[in-house]
């Protein structure tokens, strides 16, 4: 009996001394939950002053980079896009993967939807959600301009810069055209199409 008292005390004690924390032990574990606590400030603000950008120029239009999928870390991609008079910035299609909104800056642009045009003068604003089919172009006389805003972008730079070079080639391969759309998350979708969706 005695000695079984005594194996329960020293299991006891060992019970205590491997809970135990040294000061040194206790200090660390304070400053890992200090860790868990406290948010680590970083100064990793992007500026883009005006004029600053690539630019790409194709068929009547320019498009400047602003914010890019790697100065935002795939948060965020803006681009002005300037349209000259008259001339188509992209014909009906979705995005599967992203939302895209544009702001008007200059003139008066034409969105397209599935039912529907809307005009938007300097200072609009339309959010297109992803599913949404649209299009959009300058239908005046004057030049347009425009902020892009994708969210998240998915590098839609290189589709900028594939659609400069695809469509620079002469003839323009409609094979190419349709791979590049595909790939960086663009589907189009003709009229004819729109009209049999709308009616389901």
């Amino acid at each position: 009996m005695a000695k079984q008292i005594t194996i329960t005390i020293l299991w006891i004690m060992a019970m205590f001394a491997a809970n135990a924390q040294t000061p040194g032990a206790e200090s660390e574990n304070n400053r890992r939950i200090s860790d868990y606590l406290k948010d680590n400030l970083v100064d990793n603000a992007v500026v883009v002053n005006a004029g600053m950008g690539e630019s790409l120029s194709v068929h009547g239009s320019t498009m400047t980079f602003k914010l890019t999928t790697a100065s935002t870390n795939n948060q965020l991609g803006l681009y002005e896009v300037t349209l000259a008079p008259q001339v188509s910035g992209a014909k009906l299609h979705y995005h599967r993967f992203m939302d895209e909104t544009f702001v008007v800056t200059q003139g008066k642009l034409t969105i397209q939807l599935i039912d529907r045009e809307v005009e938007l003068a300097e200072g609009g604003i339309i959010h297109i959600p992803r599913f949404t089919p649209h299009g959009f172009y300058n239908g005046t006389d004057g030049e347009v301009k425009a902020l892009m805003l994708f969210n998240p972008p998915q590098h839609r730079e290189d589709f900028f810069r594939g659609m400069g070079v695809i469509l620079a080639e002469e003839p323009v391969d409609p094979t190419k055209f349709l791979q590049l759309y595909h790939k960086y998350d663009s589907h189009p979708v003709n009229e004819f199409e729109a009209a049999r969706i709308l009616q389901k």
